[in-house]
């Protein structure tokens, strides 16, 4: 069931209404129209692609959704500049999906493929979710370049797709001291650490 602004056009409801609203929504599992790429859109894609969980990878921590890590925008940049095709992963509850792509290039970041959890399972398991939209682009001819996370499921969903670990990256969240556990190669606390690996994959794939 999505819910978009044509359905709720005319309710008069109060100000604390339509928080108590959204929140029933999120809570139920209700998706609300947002700009975002369906999984089928992987088919056929011939291309090598780079994987960027948003929440704590492109963000400071899963919490932090307003700010963008900085360097972030031109680690990413560094792989779409060289032909890369960017794909977007974030498991956000609905009420927090709203505004994604706006923020992606509001901070920086390239034009990529956009994914977003759609029903209560996907993010009852954000492994699951990933590999099911992974396995779609897999499926559809793409090669996975490497792949950016910070959760052990981010790490779980990539090697279930066959990304081998030295193609891995790992962010430590602000305010902690390691990397979560996973199959990675390198855990980093900023981007601007990483952006001489960063350099060695683009060249290595020319």
């Amino acid at each position: 069931m999505r819910v978009g602004p044509g359905i709720m056009h005319g309710l008069k409801i109060p100000a604390v209404g339509w928080l108590l609203l959204f929140l029933f929504l999120a809570m139920a599992g209700v998706a609300i129209i947002r700009s975002v790429d369906e999984p089928e859109l992987a088919t056929d894609v011939q291309s090598e692609c780079v994987v960027f969980d948003i929440d704590g990878t492109l963000t400071p921590n899963v919490l932090s959704i307003k700010t963008a890590r900085e360097g972030a925008a031109t680690a990413v940049r560094a792989f779409a500049d060289s032909g890369y095709l960017i794909v977007y992963l974030s498991a956000r509850i609905p009420l927090l999906q709203g505004g994604i792509r706006d923020w992606l290039e509001e901070n920086g970041f390239p034009p990529g493929r956009l994914h977003l959890t759609e029903s209560r399972d996907d993010r009852k398991d954000h492994a699951a979710f990933k590999k099911r939209v992974l396995e779609a682009y897999k499926a559809g001819g793409c090669g996975f370049v490497a792949a950016f996370g910070d959760s052990s499921s981010d790490f779980e969903a990539y090697a279930s797709v066959g990304i081998s670990p030295q193609r891995i990256f790992a962010l430590k969240r602000e305010g902690k001291k390691t990397c979560q556990t996973g199959a990675w190669a390198g855990c980093y606390a900023t981007w601007g650490e990483q952006m001489d690996t960063i350099s060695d994959l683009v060249r290595a794939s020319d």
